[in-house]
């Protein structure tokens, strides 16, 4: 048979409590409350909320039919994330335990489905502090939050199939490139000589090359390597041409009649990412300096129990909003959504097991291999992933734990490069590349020079100059300018591979981290994924053929200034640029390869600007004109900020999938009469919401920075959802959002009456 894949993520039910009894399918449950997946235990405040909050055990039931043409088939229960250890049970049976919040794991369960029954799958998700398990066991610089946080799903298929595959791309050329498929078998029937046949199709579905390979399925698990399949001119996977194949691998009889027992179909690209030993990393045998930023998975409310459209949401904004090439998954795996969206975009990733400076005793040392067993296992086949982080982040020297580490990591995926991330420079060098938080020099842009090669700074700024969206201006410009020198000095080492600061948005963590409110300001974008000005520095390192950017880190506010006097930073990616006061030209500047020759778009400093002390009443406007070859390409322009005069109100999206869980970043600020966000305005902003949808968020909510951002989230009923906002009961604007019926089979749900104790 063909695999089937059904959604399981609708239709679940939820309790905050530990009822051990809700395992059983006898179970009352009229008091649990329905949720659909991603789900987290415990919505909470953007800042203000304590780790207790979620820190409980709770249960989640799902109540499915078993039709009769199941009986016979394997059915798989695969998920993509329980935070932080899970219970799973069918009909009351007991069908195995994981440990670990962050990566993926799976149970056969069909030997306790009753076919043509109704049957309950509950799970038992302990999401209190567990020391055994990593990344926990002292304290951590991030939360972990609670619940069924990621996707489930239900495979169906024989009950012989392929448990997993790997493909791995050698000597990759534009003119040839060899793949070779490993491949994990399981059989719960009979042993049996099989057909595995592999083909690789071009993104119109056509075929262009194909093996086949008999094999012996012997009765449980085998894992089997199949001969090399070769392309001709691949089209190979870019940064800015990413494109992507499907390898579809079948297992067939043998027989005349060719039964087909398995298939699966992967997504993948070929592409030749490498580090050499001139320190250099190469994408496709071109050399690439690497420019990118941390990410935690961390949303306001949700904490990590983000649907697929908000992960790849992020992935977007690393990548087009701030111009990225690649990202760190500091620290731990990422949702396969996110990843799924960098294959599809071309943005490079760098992901690592779970952890941060903490290694615990023998038995925690092995559940860390066991997270970076699956981390790999499951996402080796994503070309935006290049490099696997096999170190504790930040930890001591531990060689009888890092030698397993780099061992394994080899083992299952020896196209890749292995990196440690530490703290210490000297720390000992067991991976591939040298991967180094680098806090030493900070914002002086003078980076250590490196002591091994291959060598990447894989953290910086961050916690040395923590800045709130609603800091004063000279803070913000110190803030982005830090970011500037030291990508300015990390490019001017052509032996250091590239860097990436920590980190791309604010995120909540414990009191003994952040600013006392449970954030982390280290962001160059706020918790709400909005930029600060260093945000916008990062975005005009990309070249202006993609976008070009004019950006003048100021505020027409003459005392929130302070202290940055008559020099006006404009960052940019323009050959030049020109400063018009009131309409009238008064400059002309290239960008400042003085203080920074190495960066690839510096920033145009215009200095002397003593017209800034002559204050709004004077000032009318201050805007800058970004040239290439001598043409205008890009502007921005300034002027005194005004008084409230509307509210405006920006969804992400138009359209959302009625499947429970569905939602939408909605961007909401108070502006002047010329559109202006207020730095300064906190109002108070409430919702309102009409339709099949419900909002996710604080309400009221207080701006921040004169801005803040609320989810709405669609339910299963397809239909219009009406978003209202309003301030002071005044001004008023509105957001529509439609939602339409999900489409992708689910887990069928069964006919049933209130069940008895």
């Amino acid at each position: 048979m063909m695999r089937q894949i059904l959604n399981f993520n609708t239709e679940w039910l939820f309790c905050a409590e530990d009822e051990p009894g809700s395992k059983h399918r006898e179970y009352r449950d009229d008091h649990f409350e329905e949720v659909h997946l991603p789900h987290t235990n415990k919505l909470v405040p953007h800042h203000y909320f304590s780790e207790k909050d979620y820190q409980f055990v709770s249960w989640y039931r799902r109540h499915f039919e078993a039709p009769a043409d199941w009986a016979g088939k394997s059915l798989i229960v695969e998920f993509d994330g329980v935070m932080s250890a899970a219970e799973v049970y069918v009909n009351g049976h007991c069908v195995g335990e994981h440990h670990g919040g962050y990566t993926s794991f799976s149970f056969e369960i069909s030997p306790w489905v009753v076919i043509g029954e109704p049957n309950v799958i509950a799970v038992r998700v302990d999401s209190t502090c567990r020391p055994d398990i990593p990344p926990e066991g002292r304290l951590v610089d991030y939360m972990l939050f609670g619940g069924m946080y990621r996707n489930v799903r239900l495979i169906l298929t024989s009950a012989v199939y392929i448990e997993w595959a790997s493909y791995a791309w050698n000597e990759v050329t534009s003119q040839e490139a060899w793949m070779e498929g490993a491949f994990r078998i399981r059989n719960l029937g009979e042993a049996r000589t099989l057909i595995l046949q592999t083909s690789l199709l071009d993104s119109e579905g056509d075929v262009v090359e194909e093996v086949a390979v008999p094999i012996a399925a012997e009765v449980g698990v085998s894992e089997v390597r199949q001969m090399a399949l070769k392309v001709n001119n691949p089209h190979l996977w870019d940064l800015d041409d990413p494109y992507l194949y499907a390898v579809r691998t079948t297992l067939r009889d043998m027989g005349e009649e060719s039964v087909d027992y398995d298939d699966l179909t992967t997504r993948v690209g070929i592409r030749c990412a490498e580090f050499r030993k001139d320190g250099k990393f190469y994408l496709n045998g071109q050399p690439l300096k690497l420019r990118g930023l941390n990410r935690h998975q961390m949303f306001p409310y949700l904490g990590g129990a983000m649907c697929e459209r908000g992960q790849r949401k992020d992935a977007d904004i690393l990548k087009e909003e701030l111009g990225l090439n690649f990202v760190r998954s500091s620290h731990y795996p990422a949702d396969p959504s996110f990843l799924d969206r960098c294959d599809e975009i071309g943005l490079l990733v760098f992901e690592e097991l779970p952890g941060w400076q903490y290694i615990g005793d023998a038995e925690w040392q092995n559940k860390a291999l066991v997270q970076l067993e699956e981390m790999i296992v499951r996402d080796r086949n994503h070309p935006s992933i290049f490099l696997w982080g096999v170190r504790i982040n930040e930890s001591a020297d531990n060689a009888q734990l890092y030698l397993r580490t780099n061992a394994l990591a080899r083992r299952l995926d020896p196209s890749r490069a292995t990196g440690g991330v530490r703290a210490l420079q000297n720390s000992e060098f067991l991976e591939d590349v040298f991967t180094y938080n680098d806090f030493t020099r900070n914002r002086e842009g003078k980076i250590l020079p490196p002591n091994h090669a291959p060598y990447l700074i894989t953290e910086y700024m961050g916690h040395m100059y923590p800045t709130k969206s609603y800091d004063n201006v000279e803070r913000q410009i110190k803030h982005a300018l830090g970011h500037a020198q030291i990508q300015n000095g990390q490019y001017g080492v052509p032996h250091i591979a590239g860097a990436a600061g920590w980190c791309a948005f604010d995120y909540n963590t414990h009191q003994d981290f952040g600013s006392g409110d449970r954030i982390c300001y280290h962001g160059v974008c706020d918790i709400f994924r909005l930029p600060k000005f260093a945000g916008h520095f990062y975005r005009s390192q990309q070249e202006p053929v993609k976008q070009p950017v004019v950006f003048i880190a100021r505020y027409l506010i003459p005392s929130f200034n302070e202290d940055f006097g008559d020099v006006v930073p404009v960052f940019t990616n323009c050959e030049e640029a020109d400063l018009f006061v009131n309409g009238v030209k008064v400059a002309s500047e290239r960008p400042d390869y003085v203080n920074y020759p190495n960066l690839p778009h510096p920033p145009v400093m215009f200095t002397g600007c003593s017209w800034w002390e002559w204050g709004s009443s004077l000032l009318t406007s201050l805007k800058v004109v970004g040239k290439i070859g001598g043409l205008p390409v890009a502007e921005h322009e300034l002027f005194p900020a005004g008084m409230p005069d509307r509210l405006a109100l920006l969804a992400d999206d138009r359209e959302l999938i009625a499947d429970g869980a569905d939602c939408t970043r909605v961007v909401v600020a108070l502006q002047d009469g010329k559109g202006q966000t207020l730095q300064l305005a906190h109002h108070a902003v409430s919702f309102h919401v009409e339709g099949p949808g419900r909002l996710i968020g604080e309400n009221p909510f207080s701006l921040e920075a004169g801005r803040g951002a609320v989810y709405i989230q669609a339910t299963r009923t397809p239909g219009t959802i009406r978003c209202i906002a309003n301030v002071n009961g005044g001004m008023t604007a509105e957001a529509i959002i439609q939602t339409v019926a999900l489409t992708k089979p689910i887990v069928p749900i069964p006919q049933r009456a209130k069940q008895i104790n």
